[in-house]
């Protein structure tokens, strides 16, 4: 698992199926590097999230057909990322 924070939505006009209407968000790291994810859970811009990869991305996404390998699992309510 990863702890990232969200940055902002990313809006996809064409899609393939195995996306299927998925949202998305742009999270980054401390360092700024930013990466792509499906979000089921509603995070929001500057929320600290956890996020599962690989294969348990898919399990996390809610359905395991959807093709994805980093997914928002959760949003952290307390945390303090420079502690």
């Amino acid at each position: 698992m990863q702890i990232l924070q969200v940055e902002g939505s990313l809006v996809c006009t064409s899609r393939i199926e195995g996306i299927k209407h998925s949202v998305f968000r742009i999270v980054r790291d401390k360092n700024g590097v930013r990466q792509a994810a499906t979000d089921p859970v509603g995070a929001k811009p500057g929320d600290w999230v956890f996020l599962a990869s690989g294969s348990a991305a898919r399990f996390a996404a809610g359905d395991f057909e959807i093709l994805t390998d980093l997914t928002i699992s959760g949003v952290i309510d307390h945390w303090e990322p420079d502690a």
